[in-house]
């Protein structure tokens, strides 16, 4: 039967921030102060580690504020500086109101995440990421179609900002899949969805 594993891969600080990584203008949302924090903390390994994820990747799931950074770079980026594959992939955008998608192979569900994206997951094979789009990692989360996090956390602690697991995020149990630690200091872990949280007592 088809069915798409949906992937969260996504950059958070130490405390969980994971707005603006990648460079001053990214998100302000907030009056955030700290883009670009992911910068001094790239190295070859973390190069490797992005593009496996994106090589293994079918698909590419954003917010529309993510689709729209990103859709505002890469189609210019050469193929053989990784544009090749992320502008040739399947790339879908959720979001509540109808918009013109030009970046080449791009579908947009409209209506909403929780239901449009659970459609997308049946009717799709192989492995969606998500990338940024905090909004709607939260909802996908509350609607549990999150089968896997990918997580490269940064040895740098913001106090501020928009987080992977905010207030309010659907309670969670996650199995443990593999970890590394790049020359830099970035630690990248991996866990799979396991249902709900099972309780106990060290008593």
């Amino acid at each position: 039967m088809m069915a798409s594993r949906l992937v969260v891969s996504t950059f958070v600080s130490l405390d969980g921030v994971m707005q603006a990584p990648g460079g001053p203008g990214e998100d302000d949302t907030g009056g955030f102060p700290w883009s670009g924090w992911l910068a001094p903390h790239v190295d070859e390994v973390f190069g490797q580690i992005m593009g496996e994820q994106f090589e293994r990747a079918d698909g590419m799931l954003l917010g529309r504020r993510s689709y729209n950074i990103l859709a505002a770079h890469w189609p210019g980026v050469p193929d053989e500086e990784g544009g090749a594959k992320i502008n040739s992939m399947a790339k879908y955008v959720a979001t509540r109101s109808p918009m013109t998608a030009e970046w080449r192979n791009t579908e947009v569900l409209v209506g909403e995440a929780a239901e449009t994206v659970a459609d997308l997951k049946k009717r799709t094979d192989g492995e969606i990421i998500v990338q940024g789009s905090s909004d709607l990692i939260r909802t996908l989360q509350r609607a549990e179609l999150v089968d896997e996090y990918r997580l490269l956390v940064f040895p740098v602690v913001l106090g501020e900002g928009k987080r992977l697991f905010a207030e309010g995020t659907a309670a969670a149990g996650l199995k443990h899949t593999g970890s590394t630690t790049t020359g830099a200091g970035v630690v990248y872990v991996t866990y799979e969805w396991a249902g709900k949280p099972v309780l106990g007592s060290v008593a």
